[in-house]
């Protein structure tokens, strides 16, 4: 599976994004899909998951603003995300595993980062 991020940018305090993560490969419809974040000097953190059906899971810092959802048919996972803050900004990565914990950084493919910048 090969997976290509796209969407980022710069952005002012209260404004909106939307990241899109494109996958090949006939198995990406059943695998999850995840977005991680990583800020300069920090860890690479869990923001949120789709699994193959559907389900979605969000770290408690954007829970209520940031929504994840996915197109099986166009191979694509999409992340809006609203209300941001500064403390938004980091190099998102999306990546996609066919199995393992969802909300840890283990998964077995990944994109290239988008950068968001997010003003204050």
């Amino acid at each position: 599976v090969q997976l290509q991020a796209s969407g980022g940018g710069l952005v002012q305090t209260g404004g909106s994004l939307s990241l899109s993560c494109a996958g090949s490969g006939h198995s990406f419809r059943s695998y999850t899909v995840g977005w991680f974040r990583q800020a300069p000097g920090k860890a690479r953190d869990f923001v949120a998951a789709i699994s193959w059906n559907g389900r979605t899971v969000y770290a408690d810092s954007v829970k209520g603003r940031f929504t994840m959802t996915r197109d099986n048919a166009k191979r694509t996972a999409s992340l809006q995300m609203n209300d941001l803050k500064p403390e938004d900004s980091a190099t998102y990565y999306c990546a996609a595993q066919s199995t393992g914990q969802i909300t840890t950084p283990n998964y077995g493919y990944w994109g290239q980062g988008t950068l968001v910048t997010v003003s204050s």
